[in-house]
This record gives structure tokens, sequence and C-alpha cells, in this order.
């Protein structure tokens, strides 16, 4: 199928994956530094937890299902006036970054706390009886116990918002979303179509073998050979 793609659109297939690496790579670092912060709150101030405060906990919670129920190219019209006021436009590559992160970020919060909740209470009470700091067994237990959860969500909020920001290209963010709507689907260009899917099968096939090789080598309970 690529011997018909012309020198001319190759160099855009190739513009457009760069847009989209990325409007996908900061969105995720995003979602990482803000996410994963919302994810501790959420269950450090829940029932039990270790900062329990259940006014927070309800109040973050409500405000997280807020954001998570609007769908992506609802939110990213609704944005439009902040993503303007943060980044002086609201069209194009580095605008959609904007839209991205706060729809990919309640996504991964909640991913977090699952993985989060899962760890062992007895670990945290073995450790709260041996006099160790909040902070101590946040970052000596709840993170490291939880880490093979916490990478096989990000590596899935990772691909979703691969596709959220192709989503975004149609309304003239960039990126492959865009090559493929204008001039693969409106220009009939079928084999610049294919392409884009055949690259964007690629990203997204190396994203999740990374993304399961880390959680392989950070499992405690994977046996290593």
């Amino acid at each position: 199928m690529f011997q018909f793609l012309t020198p001319a659109m190759l160099d855009l297939l190739w513009r457009s994956l760069g847009e989209t690496l990325i409007m996908t790579g900061f969105s995720s670092l995003f979602t990482l530094i803000f996410g994963l912060p919302l994810g501790l709150l959420l269950i450090l101030t829940d029932r039990n937890g270790l900062l329990q405060n259940l006014a927070v906990n309800r109040v973050v919670g409500a405000v997280v299902n807020a954001f998570r129920s609007v769908p992506f190219i609802i939110l990213l019209v609704a944005l439009i006036p902040f993503t303007r006021l943060i980044m002086g436009t609201a069209l194009g590559t580095w605008a959609s970054i904007v839209p991205l992160s706060i729809a990919a970020i309640p996504y991964y919060a909640r991913m977090a706390e699952v993985s989060l909740r899962e760890v062992d209470h007895g670990l945290i009470e073995a450790a709260r009886s041996m006099g160790a700091s909040r902070w101590t067994i946040i970052k000596e237990v709840l993170i490291p116990e939880s880490m093979p959860g916490l990478i096989a969500g990000f590596t899935v909020t990772i691909v979703t918002l691969i596709g959220a920001s192709a989503m975004a290209g149609a309304i003239g963010a960039g990126g492959l979303g865009d090559l493929a709507i204008r001039y693969g689907y409106q220009r009939f260009n079928y084999p610049i179509m294919a392409a884009v899917v055949a690259v964007l099968i690629v990203i997204v096939c190396l994203i999740q073998w990374i993304g399961d090789r880390l959680v392989q080598k950070v499992d405690k309970r994977i046996v290593k050979r």
C-alpha cells in the first residue's frame, strides 16, 4: 500500500506522526504528574486511610467522576475557553495537550486508586507498628507494592490518549487523526488512511510491549528466570 504514497504524502505522514507523539507524550507526562497524586489522595483520605477525611474524599471523588463521565469530544469543545486562556489559542498540536491531559488525569487517578487499594493492608499496619511515618509508608510500601498495577494502568492510559489525540486531530489539533480525515477520508485517499492505521497499530503495540515488559520486571510475583 505504501508504494501509492507520494513523497509529499510521506512527508505529511512523518510530520503528523511527530505531532501525535508530541500530543501523547506531553499529555502522558502531565497525566502521571497529576494523576498519581490524585489517586493517592483518593486512597489516603478514604475510610481507614492514612489521612482519613471523608469530606475531602467525596468532593475529590465527585470531581473525578464528573470529568470522567464527559465524552472527550464534548470536553474538548467545552475546554476551548480554558485552553485559549492557558495556551493563547485553542487550535494546534500544543493547545490539544490541555484537554488531553484534563481528560486523562481523572481516568488514570481512578486506575491508580484501584492499584493502590490492592496493597495488602497488613503491610501498611506492619510499617505503622514499626513507627514508620505516613510519608515513609507511601514511599516505601504503597507505591512500590502497587507498582505493577500503576505501570499497567499508565500503559492503558497512554494507549487511550493515542486514540483521543486522533479525535482531537479531527478538529484542528493536527497529528495522524487530522491526516486521516483531511487527506484520507475527505479526499478518498485510501492508501494514506491505511498508512495511518498501520502506524497507529505499530505505536500501540510497541507501547503495550514496553509496558508489559516493565510490569514483568517490577512484579515480585513473577518468578525471574
